[in-house]
Parts: C-alpha cells; structure tokens; sequence
C-alpha cells in the first residue's frame, strides 16, 4: 500500500518519508508532519483511521521524517520540511502519480507548528491545517514551567541529558525520549533546547510573527482544554491570519485536550475531520 523513500540524504544521514498513493489519478497530495515536541516521533505515527480517511476522501499522503531535536536544532529541521516540499513539487512527480501543483500540509502539535511554518517558506504549500499546534514559541506558554507537567513525576536533567545522543536522529520512540521533552517542559528549558537560540532571536522561528500576503489559507484545530499547547495559540494565529486578510478558519473542539483526533469514533472529531475534507477541497 505504501512506498518508502529517501526524500533527503547527506553523507551523515537520510531521512525517508511514506507515500500512500490515492486512487485517483493526478490526486492532491498531502504532507503528513508528525508531532512530538521536536524530540520524538515518527512517520508511522500517523493513525491507520485517518490514512484511510484522506485516501477514501481521494488524497495522496507523504508521511515524513525529519532530523529531532535536541541532536539537531530547530534551524536544521526546518530545512527538512523546506525539502519535503520541494522533493513533491519537483522530483516525487518521477516516482508517482499526484498533481505537484496541489500540495497540503498538515500536523499535529509540533508537527502543526512546522505545518504553520511552511506558510512562510519560499515555496509554499496551497492551504495548511493544523491541529492543535502553535505559532508563537516566543510566547511565555513556552519558556516557563508547564503547570501539566509539573504534576508528573519530575525527570532530573541527568537523566534526560542520558537520552540525548551524539548522533542524527530521524526517528525517535516515545519510550526512548519523552523523558527530554518533560524535562524541557518541567524546567522551562525546552525552547532553548531544541533551538539552541536566545529567546530574542525566536521571532523568527514563530509563524504568528511571519505571516504575509502569501501566507496560505490555514484551518486550525484545537480543544478547549489542552493542558500541553494552550488553546489561545490557535486563538491568535486565527486572529493574525483574519487581520492579514488570509483565508482561515478555526474549529473549536469544546471540553477537549490534546491530541483529541485520536478519539476516531466520537462524533464531535468525525465532524472536524468532515469540514477538514471540506477545506481541503477547497483549496487544493
């Protein structure tokens, strides 16, 4: 069913990415960017419901790795999603059957910050969707304690300094790295850690600070109760986007926390999913 290639190699590693392809000829094409904190994941992570969703509703997907941090820093693993784009639009045409010129992106929590990001790339995708994920990792949220993970068992710095490698790491279990990103959240180190910037130079790095004329139109997703990304991130980067006149919406999953789209069978996350298809279908 799906076909793993090589989207990005340097004498120091290669990163692969899954391609699921539609039944419908010269589909759209949708870039899967897992989420994690930037310290774990993978391109497995994406749910079996949801590949058959996009593939049953007539889109390719190209689920993708990229280099995590902290090994590799937030500059680096930008890059990554930058080739993945451009791997679609000019050389993956060689390798399967998609239309290059429709091309979506879409993640969840770290993965829907690099989905927002690519609104402010070079070469862009047509429309982002993004659930739950963040445009603003300047903001306080992101470099004080989290009041979540303070309630979980602490994680001295030995151990998450132990967990970190010398290597390049494209593909991290949440077994083997959790643990780096509590620590991060518990000690409010977690920003500096994967970017290895001073937090005046995130700006940057924030799409809620970057956002242009040619911004794509953007769908957010996000519960009220996320105690991981706050719900205001959602809030304001609707609210940026709506100023900057792009077309955006927001979709509100009342009295839910993160990762609520993995709640396949309830209503409430069909009916997201529903108006996802939707936004697609019109901006693609």
């Amino acid at each position: 069913m799906k076909t793993t290639v090589v989207y990005k190699k340097t004498n120091l590693f290669q990163i692969e990415a899954d391609f699921y392809p539609s039944k419908r000829e010269s589909a759209p094409v949708i870039v899967f960017i897992h989420g994690g904190g930037l310290v774990w994941g993978s391109k497995e992570d994406l749910k079996k419901e949801q590949i058959e969703f996009y593939l049953g509703a007539g889109f390719n997907i190209f689920s993708i790795n990229y280099r995590l941090a902290p090994e590799t820093k937030l500059p680096e693993i930008i890059t990554d999603i930058e080739h993945a784009i451009y791997w679609l639009k000019h050389e993956g045409v060689d390798h399967f059957n998609y239309d290059p010129e429709k091309i979506a992106v879409i993640g969840g929590s770290a993965g829907g910050y690099l989905a927002l990001l690519s609104g402010t790339f070079e070469t862009k995708p047509n429309c982002i969707v993004s659930f739950y994920g963040y445009g603003d990792i300047h903001g306080d949220w992101a470099h004080k304690p989290s009041p979540h993970y303070e309630k979980m068992t602490k994680v001295p710095k030995e151990l998450a300094d132990m967990l970190v490698t010398n290597k390049v790491i494209t593909d991290g279990p949440i077994q083997k790295r959790y643990a780096i990103y509590m620590y991060g959240r518990q000690s409010a180190n977690w920003i500096q850690s994967i970017s290895g910037l001073h937090r005046s130079d995130l700006f940057a790095y924030c799409p809620l600070h970057n956002i242009t004329s040619s911004f794509p139109a953007t769908l957010l997703l996000h519960g009220t109760l996320d105690e991981d990304v706050p719900y205001e991130q959602s809030v304001l980067m609707s609210e940026a986007l709506t100023k900057a006149n792009i077309p955006t919406e927001l979709i509100t999953i009342e009295n839910s926390k993160h990762v609520f789209d993995e709640d396949w069978n309830n209503p409430t996350v069909q009916q997201a999913f529903t108006r996802v298809i939707e936004f697609l279908n019109r901006h693609l």
